[in-house]
This record gives structure tokens, C-alpha cells and sequence, in this order.
């Protein structure tokens, strides 16, 4: 029995919306998670789900990854151009991954299926999921020295998966075709598509309880409520420019060149608008980024600064605005190199907020490690069969004004997990020697910054190809209100043969039977002057060797 005598101003009804259409996109979540093939997915849970409306906008998002959420809205609108939704069916589904027509990097595929209860387009699902290897001129497709798209893989532009629940065999066979590792690539699509076919049953079900006319009222409603609620939170904010500047490495191709980042943040009224001029120039190597990944930085900066207590939708994000030069780094013209993007957009997450250090520095931590280290490794077994292997390392966080900052996470946008040893030595023949935290690599201060990882992978056989994007080697993560910076980040090589080599920040090495790599990611800003640290605190830090005594 429908309820058809309700208002959509109802606030408890809203509520039980709300929630409703919350649980359902991490049910999405949660069926990529137990679906997925790939280790980088079902361990390192680099995926996201969320539900949208028909006319683009997010209505609910998992607890995921931010900046693949961010990301979800420009590949949306690109695959609703080509697809307008009065031209769509039940059973239809849509893929994407082009940078150039509304994606951010080929690994990151976006599969959205729409809902219709009767004749009528309630919602959207929506997934993105890196997958393993799309192509390109490497294992992993993360080349760090790639100079343009083509080398990066295979792109897609706005297609149809399915049609009427029909699979579109002809794309199936060139995306098989296509991977080093079809059988997992193929099988995370799959989960991909399992996860927005249950979503489409529990909206069926919720429309089977309300009215689908009151059900488009509530959707209407909790956007506004979001953007009133958002553009309340900016009113509140210091009015004024508040600008940041940071640099990256390198690009992966220049290696001496340091690549300039810089944001300036203004705050009018109850608006807030993102200029991005001071940024460098597009480059040679992939690090550039795409307009959708300077969206979804903005967007998830936008959610810091104006609290947790508002429920995150579009609404959210109505109140923000953009500039990004054509032919910069955050926004490059076809066909720049593009896959190490989220170096950069990590980067703009970080700065924006650290433009509000001194003006709300009981809000805004020191600056964080802000490295998402990436390593890819491609080769063959003892046996002959192929291998991929995919990881994700987490730097330390900065400490805030009321506590350290938190070891080995990650923050500004990313949101994956550290992948199991065992998990990771019984798919690849790569042993881990070490994995703990980095003592001494938090700057120092009243609170200490958090503390990077040192992670060493020994190889076990010959002929293995390694991609390897790492970011701070160069730079430090600074610190606030006298707090020291942390640590910088570094890579090291151990041949065999006794051979030491010091890493660059990115390159592609090859590792033989007993090579050792060891990666030591950066640690996050102190925060207040040093000598205001507790000899409590400075003793906790010796006993748990957060810190070695020549550190303390």
C-alpha cells in the first residue's frame, strides 16, 4: 500500500529518505566490495558507488572515495549528452572512462544504470572502480613517464554496456581484449553492474512504499535543504582571497622540474570560488588533470570547510565555482598524459584547505604528507603465467591543534585501504620484507605530525616491471602556528648485486630475482612551537618509537 498523504516537507519523512537512499548507495558499495576480481578492489577497495538524479545531481554517496565521487558528476553529465534520459530503458547501462569526455583517468571506469518506476526516471545509479590494467604501454596502466593518453590505455568514450538487460557483446570482446588481466578486468565491470542492479531493487521497493511524484519532491527537497544548509556554513566563513602555494617533483618526464601549485580561495556572501591560475602550465609527463579532478578536489574541500552535520549532495555544491585556464595543468588539452592525476588533484585538496591555516587555525591542521604512493608490477610467475599487482601506500597526516596527526592514512581525497601482505604475496611472486611506520618522520611541535610507512618489496623472480608514482620527495609537508615540517618521502633500490640506486619520485625500473625496493612515504606537518610538547608526550612517543632518541 503506497503512502500517498505525505508532505515532502515532512522532516521526519525526509529523514527516513534520506537514510534510506544512504543505505542503498553503501549496499552498492558494499556489493562491489564482495564482487570485485581484482585484489586493488576487493582489498584496497578502490571503488565507489553513489545514486544521482536524473538531471545529474548527487543524491546520496557511499562512504567511499571522494575524489572518485567528485569525478562521478562530469562522466554523469557526459554519458546523459550522449544518452538523454527520455531515450533510455529499464535494463540499460552506460560506461565511460575518457578524461577527455568526462572522465579523469583511464583505469577509472564509470558504469551508470538509470531507474524507472513505470514510465517515469526516478534516480541514477551510479559506479566508478580503478580496475587493474586497461592497456598501455605498462603493467598497471599508470605509466609515470607516459607523454600522452594513447600510451595510458584504452579509452572509452560514452557507450552503452546494455541495452534492455541485453550485454553489448561487440564492446565486451574489445574490452577482453584489451587488458592484461581480462578475466578480473571483466569480472570487476560485473560487479560494477551488480552493484546498480541491486540499487535499482530497493529504489523499486521504496517507490513500491511512497508515491513516485512525492518521492521526486523529497529528492528536490533534500538538495535544497543541503545547499541552504552549505551556503549558511560559507556565510559563516572568513569573507576575503585566502591563496596557497605548493609545488609537485616533478611530471615524471622532467625530472628537475618543479611543477607549481597554487590556489586562490575567495569567499563572498554565501558563495565560494576556486581560481586556479597560479598553476603551472600543462606538462609533458601525466600528471596533469582533467577539469572533473579539480571539481571533485573543489567539491571535497568545500565539504571540509563547511562541516560533517550537512548531508552531502549536490545541493552541496551548487554555491561553488571554478575557474581553470584552458592549456594549465587542470586543464589540459588533448591529448596530455593524464593517469598520474591524482598527484595533482591530492594537491589541490590540501592547498585549498591550508589557505585557511591562519584564519581558522582551530579548524585547519598542518598540512599532510599528501602522497597516495602508487606502484604497479607486471611480469610472469615461475610457471609462465602473467601477473599484475596493483598498491597503494598512505603517508602520515598533520597534526591539529588539539591532537597528532593520524599515522599512515590517507586523506584529501583518497580513501583506499593498504592492500594485506598475505593477500598480496599469495597473488604475485614479490615478498614483503618490511612494513611499519617511520619513526622521526612527523614534524615536530606541540602536537606531532603523523608518521609515514617504510613498505620494501623483494622480488622473486626475474624481469618484472614496475611503475613507481610517489610525490615529496622534493617537498615537505609544512607545518602550522610553529610546528615543523615532516619528512620528506624517498625510494630506494637495492640490486642483488650490492648495487644501491636512490629513486626518483616517478620512473619505471625493472626488478630481477632478489632486487629489493624500499619505499619510505612522507610524514605530515607539526602543529604549535615544539617546545610546548609534554615531556608526557615526548616519553609515549619514545616508548612506542614514534620517535628514535636522537629525534626526541
Amino acid at each position: 500500500m503506497k503512502e500517498t498523504n505525505l508532505s515532502s516537507q515532512d522532516p521526519i519523512l525526509l529523514e527516513v529518505i534520506r537514510n534510506k537512499l544512504h543505505s542503498i548507495a553503501n549496499e552498492m558499495q558494499s556489493t562491489l566490495l564482495q564482487c570485485a576480481f581484482s585484489p586493488l578492489v576487493k582489498e584496497g577497495m578502490d571503488c565507489s558507488a553513489a545514486l544521482f538524479t536524473v538531471g545529474g545531481e548527487t543524491l546520496s554517496q557511499a562512504t567511499a572515495i571522494p575524489v572518485h565521487l567528485g569525478t562521478m558528476t562530469p562522466a554523469l553529465t557526459s554519458l546523459l549528452s550522449a544518452f538523454p534520459v527520455d531515450t533510455l530503458k529499464p535494463g540499460d547501462a552506460l560506461i565511460l572512462n575518457d578524461p577527455y569526455c568526462g572522465g579523469s583517468h583511464l583505469p577509472d571506469i564509470t558504469v551508470a544504470m538509470p531507474v524507472f518506476i513505470g514510465s517515469v526516471a526516478l534516480a541514477i545509479c551510479v559506479t566508478t572502480v580503478h580496475h587493474q590494467d586497461v592497456g598501455g604501454m605498462s603493467p598497471g596502466s599508470l605509466p609515470s613517464n607516459a607523454t600522452d593518453v594513447f600510451q595510458e590505455g584504452l579509452r572509452i568514450p560514452p557507450l552503452k554496456l546494455m541495452e534492455a538487460g541485453e550485454l553489448n557483446e561487440t564492446l565486451h570482446k574489445i574490452l577482453f581484449q584489451n587488458s592484461r588481466n581480462p578475466e578480473a578486468f571483466l569480472g570487476d565491470i560485473r560487479a560494477q553492474l551488480s552493484a546498480c542492479t541491486i540499487a535499482t531493487r530497493r529504489l523499486v521497493s521504496l517507490a513500491e512504499k511512497y508515491d513516485v511524484d512525492l518521492l521526486l519532491e523529497v529528492i528536490r527537497e533534500l538538495l535544497d535543504r543541503s545547499e541552504r544548509m552549505t551556503r549558511a556554513a560559507i556565510s559563516k566563513l572568513p569573507q576575503g582571497t585566502f591563496t596557497f602555494e605548493d609545488a609537485l617533483d616533478n611530471d615524471g618526464v622532467d625530472l628537475d622540474r618543479r611543477i607549481p601549485i597554487s590556489v586562490a580561495v575567495t569567499v563572498k556572501g554565501d558563495s565560494i570560488h576556486y581560481d586556479f591560475s597560479g598553476c603551472s602550465a600543462q606538462v609533458k609527463g601525466p600528471v596533469n588533470c582533467v577539469p572533473a579532478g579539480a571539481h571533485a578536489a573543489a567539491n571535497y574541500a568545500t565539504r571540509v570547510l563547511t562541516g560533517a552535520d550537512i548531508p552531502t549532495n549536490g545541493g552541496c555544491f551548487r554555491p561553488i565555482s571554478l575557474h581553470l585556464p584552458v592549456g594549465s595543468i587542470v586543464n589540459p588539452v588533448a591529448p596530455a598524459a593524464v593517469n598520474a592525476r591524482l598527484v595533482t588533484i591530492k594537491r589541490l585538496c590540501a592547498s585549498i584547505v591550508s589557505a585557511f591555516a591562519d584564519v581558522l587555525p582551530d579548524r585547519v591542521p598542518a598540512a599532510p604528507g599528501n602522497v597516495l604512493t602508487a606502484i604497479t608490477f607486471g611480469g610472469q610467475r615461475p610457471d609462465k603465467s602473467s601477473f599484475m599487482l596493483g598498491e597503494l601506500i598512505a603517508a602520515g597526516a598533520g597534526a591539529g591543534a588539539a591532537s597528532d596527526g593520524v599515522d599512515c592514512i590517507q586523506t584529501d581525497g583518497s580513501n583506499s585501504m593498504n592492500q594485506p601482505i598475505e593477500a598480496l604475496m599469495l597473488d604475485a611472486p614479490i615478498r614483503i620484507n618490511c612494513f611499519r611506520l617511520r619513526s622521526d618522520s612527523g614534524g615536530d611541535g606541540e602536537y606531532r605530525g603523523g608518521l609515514g610507512v617504510i613498505r620494501e618489496y623483494e622480488s622473486l623472480v626475474d624481469g618484472v616491471r614496475v611503475s613507481y608514482r610517489g610525490e615529496r620527495h622534493h617537498t615537505q609537508a609544512r607545518g602550522s602556528q610553529g610546528g615543523e615540517d615532516g619528512r620528506s618521502a624517498k625510494a630506494t633500490l637495492y640490486r642483488k648485486d650490492g648495487t644501491i640506486e636512490s629513486l626518483e619520485s616517478k620512473c619505471m625500473i625493472i626488478l630481477n630475482q632478489g632486487d629489493r625496493l624500499a619505499i619510505e612515504t612522507a610524514g605530515g606537518g607539526g602543529f604549535g612551537r615544539p617546545t610546548l610538547r609534554t615531556t608526557e608526550a615526548r616519553d609515549e612517543d619514545l616508548r612506542n618509537r614514534k620517535v628514535t632518541r636522537t629525534g626526541a
